[in-house]
């Protein structure tokens, strides 16, 4: 089971329903397209768009299946002062004194350009659970990282 926020769930049904819609269609034609121009052992045409075809319903299937596992989170059931998935966190580096502030995500939604961190991932899972003021070590690849939680909002 997937638990993600109501905003990351109504994008991941728009994406898969554009995917069945618009995507799917082209390609189907594409394929139909490259049929009726011959030789199929030597249609360079027919095998790229057979090939698109079976990506994009790979894709469908992988989007359809994180769907049918997925849980909208309520988050008024949650403690405000405790990270948490979905959480936004601001945290200071102790040896940099450099703030950064983090939104603990799903990995379907995690996007570092956003802000977006996985809950997966290691510094969100030395994350979890702790409350504002406490401090948090985290190993990275570059080492020890050690941070303090100033602030945690939902």
């Amino acid at each position: 089971m997937e638990y993600m926020s109501q905003q990351g769930y109504d994008e991941l049904v728009a994406e898969l329903n554009h995917m069945i819609k618009v995507e799917l269609p082209k390609v189907i034609e594409a394929v139909a397209e490259a049929r009726d121009k011959g030789d199929l052992s030597e249609n360079f045409e027919y095998h790229a768009a057979k090939r698109e075809q079976g990506r994009l319903l790979g894709r469908i299937r992988f989007k359809q299946n994180i769907l049918a596992h997925a849980r909208v989170l309520d988050t008024s059931q949650r403690p405000a002062d405790t990270v948490q998935l979905l959480s936004k966190v601001t945290l200071t580096n102790l040896k940099t004194n450099k703030q950064m502030v983090y939104t603990l995500a799903s990995p379907h939604e995690a996007n570092l350009r956003e802000g977006k961190i996985s809950i997966k991932s290691p510094m969100a899972q030395a994350l979890l659970n702790h409350k504002v003021g406490e401090t948090v070590e985290v190993r990275v690849p570059a080492g020890l990282l050690k941070l303090r939680i100033e602030k945690v909002e939902l």
